[in-house]
């Protein structure tokens, strides 16, 4: 089963190479792509944290 960054939706790969900024930017930010299938999420910021929803996979929410 491939996985994708949450970030960009590009593959992820064994190694993570051309990620790192994805990596650093995902300290702050939600995810905004699956990464079991690469959809482009819906996501809902709010003061609280943030939920983001992929059609196939369900809900994720910050902690």
């Amino acid at each position: 089963m491939e996985t994708y960054c949450d970030r960009c939706g590009r593959p992820s790969g064994e190694s993570d190479a051309g990620h790192e900024g994805c990596r650093a930017a995902r300290e702050l930010e939600p995810p905004r792509y699956c990464a079991s299938c690469a959809r482009r999420m819906v996501v809902q910021v709010t003061p609280r944290g943030w939920t983001a929803r992929c059609v196939e996979h369900g809900t994720l929410a910050s902690a």
